[in-house]
């Protein structure tokens, strides 16, 4: 004998299927928070004006020194994301609604996992996607100028390798900063939803119940200088290479930034070099052990 539906019973449903989403949300392992920054956006997009201005400190003498900074307009535009399903009234009279656990579940890990998908695909697009300073992310023509106001000579300063043009990539960031190499913005956080009312169209008409997820969030760039890519064969010179480049990298000015490089971040087809460079044990003979972590995510490949 099948079940009679009752609004006690809908939202018996809904209270169960949103558990075993908000438990694998939560059990779901993500790395995007490695190398992104989270901001909160409160509307259509955001801008970050403020994107290559370094604070410096000087000695205080007399008045404060204002400066004046070139202002960058760039700007993250928030982008609407869903996933959807509907349960057949049916397999609900009939109690074989235990089926549909599996997928709420799965649900739950994919809002979790979005958000590495879109962070990492954009660090794979790094050479072909602009940030603040109007050149691509990893490029070879960075414009470093000689006043801390953006005015002035500029020097074209690289933080890109693109070797034979063949390689797999690899970057090497520094993870320590306030923000991160990457923004991960969010306008509205990932949510289950349901409309499962007698009197909606879609139980009425087709006889099932729609439950869906959805969110509001996109991915930028931050400072170039905390990345670096490159397409050489991954060995201890390429990364000694890397990791000089960046750390000579300097703010408008020609002020030092500091740069601690200690992320090495591959695909997995290079997560055995990666792990011979920096973790094999230094007395081994390797100079560079410990000098990074490795991540290599799924997603790069």
């Amino acid at each position: 004998m099948g079940q009679i539906i009752t609004p006690a019973l809908i939202s018996a449903l809904f209270t169960g299927f949103s558990r075993k989403f908000q438990d694998a949300q939560t059990a779901t392992p993500t790395d995007w928070q490695k190398i992104a920054t989270l901001v909160p956006s409160s509307s259509k997009s955001t801008t970050y004006g403020w994107l290559g201005q370094f604070p410096q400190f000087r000695e205080w003498v007399g008045d404060r020194a204002l400066k004046d900074m070139a202002a960058h307009g760039y700007s993250i535009a928030n982008k609407s994301f869903e996933s959807s399903i509907s349960v057949p009234r049916p397999d609900i009279e009939d109690d074989e609604v235990g089926v549909y656990g599996p997928l709420f579940e799965e649900m739950g890990r994919a809002s979790s996992a979005h958000p590495d998908e879109l962070v990492f695909s954009l660090l794979k697009a790094g050479a072909g996607t602009l940030c603040y300073d109007g050149q691509n992310f990893f490029d070879t023509d960075h414009p470093v100028y000689a006043n801390t106001d953006g005015t002035g000579t500029a020097t074209s300063v690289s933080n890109y390798d693109d070797g034979d043009g063949t390689g797999p990539t690899w970057y090497l960031l520094d993870v320590s900063r306030a923000l991160k190499p990457l923004i991960f913005q969010k306008r509205r956080d990932y949510d289950l939803k349901a409309m499962v009312d007698g009197q909606d169209e879609a139980v009425f008409m087709r006889d099932e119940y729609r439950y869906g997820v959805d969110a509001r969030v996109n991915v930028g760039f931050g400072f170039w200088q905390f990345a670096y890519a490159s397409r050489q064969p991954l060995t201890k010179d390429s990364y000694a290479a890397a990791r000089a480049a960046m750390k000579a990298f300097k703010a408008d000015g020609g002020r030092p930034l500091g740069i601690n490089p200690r992320l090495l971040v591959v695909p997995s087809a290079l997560e055995g070099a990666a792990r011979k460079i920096v973790v094999k044990d230094e007395s081994a003979g390797n100079e560079w052990a410990g000098t990074a972590e490795v991540l290599s995510p799924a997603w790069l490949d």
